[in-house]
């Protein structure tokens, strides 16, 4: 008799251990299924983590039997098990909710299937088919439909369509069977480049190649590529992934944005057909499960995808590529909270796999990793780097407009003059140009001039941001929505303004300036749809406009020939943000959204418009200049003791009740403080600690407490780590409590 452990799939701490249940004769069990089994007076699903002979130590006469298994094969890996059970331990979260990461969402209960359609096809041989074809000589639609069958099976709703009745005669018959047979939902995507295209290699690619490739076939290695825009970084990955699939290994491609994922898609599907696969979390239930099991089926080896990709199931794992590693989206900012390029080195690890983070700005903390002298808890890196583009094409010219002097001339447009004079060139020479402003909306936010009063959501501490279209002030946080008043809620004064610009205003000023000129729209207003990302793109390659306005998501990765202008509307909205990082995330936009201009033939024009010229970041990102930058920031991080060299953690409190949120973080606070009391070496671990309000002290209704810790990154951090995690793993009714390490924002 066997045994299996089973974890339910319940996310509840009482029941997060393993459950022994009986596996009935006859049937079969593997490690790594999904299993229906009883819990109590229910039936669960479940996941069947290991076998064993005996019980376990648990009464014979109370272990009860899986009902049967979910699937055929086994869902999970065992490497995925391990990465699970991982997790768990550095997020706290429980078994459950790190097993639930690594398969679709929608298994869960059953509420997606492989989908399958029937197929119908001839039962005769060819000898036999001409006197068949005779013998129908007074039906010519059923004559229709065995000519039809005659090249090879056919969709049964194809042949239908020429004549149901017919169709049904010759089945009822037994001339035609029919089958159901697996169809794939298979995700939109763009029209790919020709398959044969083969470009030859820089000396920068082949140089990387020759450093990356040997550790890759040994299955070891952590690299960091350092490569300028338009240096060719995704033709070093088409070729370590090529290689990788050589030696009979699979590999994964992520990328930042969703909207950066139909063109990698269609870049790998020209090179490797159906090898490569995606996923991310814009696809249909459907399209995400159908190529979750192409991969699992090994039928596709190359994986391209966002953050969730990382836990693709894929088999004899040997190459993870980290695209834009800089970006913050790879930080997960729902419970569990991990980072995308610590699990992929992880998995990396355990799989025997290299790890290449590649991006044209690295983030502080990952560049530090390859410096000489610098130690991390996540290892080291080897710097490989790319400092031209392909075929000697030069860096676009940036020049920086100072808005202070425009404003100081009468010009409130968010077009200074030099933009408005380049985009009239641009335009008038059939070029493409695009204009980037990092905020959506039309107006950001909405004030009385008279006393001051700003317009803020009643469930989050933050202002409402207008949009033109419907005419509604709207919380990008939790989506509420409300008219503008027309008189201020605070003072009844008629002088409500509107503050700010986001890009609907900036596409409002773009068509009262050049009428007729056709513009795109990419924002998180305009991309909610199917396939929006996409299409949107897609029109713009193909010419249908001349000018693509954007926030972040067209900053980086994409390739448009014919765009020879760039516009940074307002390079401040990022540089003035309440975040040590301000100065580093301003410089990478900037550098990023640069790298769009003059990818083919055509010098590239940048144009960054700032209230701040003088600013450090400002003026590296004009130069690209990213070891200046670097240098800058990195000593000023060391005087200020902000990352890498401290940790800067919180233990986040959220509730509905605003007392209970401040009397948790007063009372973690003083059991950290009595922590430390204790073990002075931790006290001396800890710069900065103290339990106050968030920044946002309200989100979503609920009441926003913390315990704010700043850590110096060596010594004893991790105790001090280990101490907040086993705070934060307490249940606590009536409040959701998490631990943040170094969070994406801390906001």
């Amino acid at each position: 008799m066997r045994y299996a452990e089973v974890v339910v799939e319940i996310a509840a701490e009482s029941v997060s251990h393993v459950f022994t249940y009986r596996v009935p004769e006859g049937m079969e069990v593997k490690p790594g299924m999904r299993v229906l089994v009883p819990f109590g007076p229910r039936k669960v699903e479940g996941y069947a983590l290991r076998l064993r002979e005996d019980p376990g130590g648990v009464p014979e006469k109370k272990v009860r039997p899986v009902l049967r298994t979910l699937e055929d094969y086994p869902a999970l890996l065992p490497a995925l098990v391990d990465l699970a059970y991982w997790l768990t331990e550095k997020t706290r979260c429980l078994p459950v909710e790190a097993l639930r990461l690594m398969l679709p969402a929608q298994m869960r209960g059953g509420r997606v299937k492989e989908k399958t359609a029937q197929y119908a096809e001839l039962c005769c041989g060819e000898a036999g088919f001409d006197a068949l074809l005779a013998a129908e000589a007074r039906a010519p639609r059923r004559q229709q439909i065995l000519l039809a069958l005659r090249e090879g099976p056919r969709p049964a709703a194809q042949l239908r369509a020429l004549s149901a009745d017919g169709f049904k005669n010759l089945v009822s018959r037994g001339i035609v069977v029919l089958r159901d047979e697996r169809t794939l939902r298979e995700p939109f995507v763009a029209q790919t480049p020709d398959a044969a295209c083969e470009p030859e290699l820089t000396a920068d690619q082949q140089a990387v190649l020759e450093q990356i490739l040997p550790p890759l076939e040994r299955g070891e290695g952590r690299f960091l590529l350092y490569g300028v825009t338009g240096s060719g970084k995704t033709e070093v990955y088409i070729r370590a992934v090529r290689r990788a699939l050589q030696l009979g290994k699979a590999a994964i491609v992520l990328v930042p944005e969703i909207a950066l994922t139909p063109q990698m898609t269609s870049w790998f599907r020209a090179r490797f057909g159906q090898d490569a696969a995606v996923l991310h979390s814009r696809l249909s239930a459907g399209e995400r499960f159908d190529e979750w099991t192409r991969i699992r089926r090994g039928e596709a080896r190359v994986v391209i995808g966002a953050r969730s990709a990382v836990f693709a199931p894929c088999e004899r794992l040997g190459l993870i590529i980290v695209d834009e590693e800089h970006e913050q989206s790879y930080l997960s900012d729902k419970h569990p909270r991990y980072d995308a390029r610590e699990v992929a080195q992880r998995r990396c690890e355990q799989e025997g796999g290299l790890l290449l983070l590649a991006s044209a700005t690295p983030s502080l903390k990952t560049f530090a990793r390859a410096l000489p002298n610098m130690k991390s808890a996540l290892g080291p890196l080897t710097l490989v780097e790319m400092p031209r583009r392909v075929q000697g094409r030069p860096l676009p010219d940036v020049e920086i407009v100072d808005m202070r002097r425009e404003l100081a001339r009468g010009n409130t447009s968010v077009f200074s003059g030099r933009l408005e004079t380049a985009l009239r060139a641009c335009l008038a020479r059939g070029e493409q140009a695009m204009l980037f402003i990092n905020r959506r909306g039309y107006s950001t936010f909405v004030s009385c001039r008279s006393c001051g009063y700003v317009v803020k959501c009643p469930d989050c501490d933050v202002s409402m941001t207008y949009h033109r279209d419907g005419d509604v002030l709207r919380c990008h946080y939790c989506g509420r929505e409300e008219k503008p008043p027309r008189a201020c809620p605070a003072c009844g004064s008629r002088y409500i303004r509107y503050f700010g610009a986001g890009t609907q205003k900036v596409e409002e000023a773009l068509h009262e300036r050049f009428p007729g000129v056709g513009s795109i729209r990419m924002d998180l207003d305009t991309t909610g749809g199917k396939d929006a990302h996409a299409r949107l793109l897609d029109a713009f390659r193909r010419g249908e406009a001349q000018v693509l306005i954007g926030t972040q998501m067209i900053a980086k990765g994409l390739d448009f020939p014919r765009v020879t202008l760039v516009g940074v509307v307002a390079a401040d909205a990022t540089l003035n943000l309440p975040d040590y990082r301000s100065q580093e995330r301003a410089f990478e936009l900037i550098v990023q959204v640069a790298g769009r201009a003059g990818r083919a033939q055509r010098k590239g024009l940048v144009i960054v418009q700032t209230y701040d010229p003088r600013n450090y970041a400002i003026e590296a990102a004009a130069r690209q200049d990213f070891r200046a930058f670097f240098e800058t920031e990195f000593n000023r991080r060391r005087r200020g003791l902000f990352p890498p060299f401290t940790l800067l953690t919180r233990i986040l409190i959220e509730s509905a009740d605003e007392k209970l949120a401040q009397s948790l973080a007063e009372a973690y606070e003083q059991e950290l403080q009595a922590l430390f009391a204790r073990e002075p070496q931790l006290r001396r671990q800890a710069v900065q600690m103290r339990a106050m309000e968030a920044p946002v002290k309200r989100l979503r209704g609920r009441a926003r407490f913390q315990v704010f810790c700043k850590l110096y990154a060596r010594g004893p951090t991790p105790q001090v780590l280990a101490a907040m995690r086993e705070i934060a793993a307490r249940p606590v009714e009536g409040a959701q409590v998490f631990l943040e390490v170094d969070p994406a924002n801390m906001i």
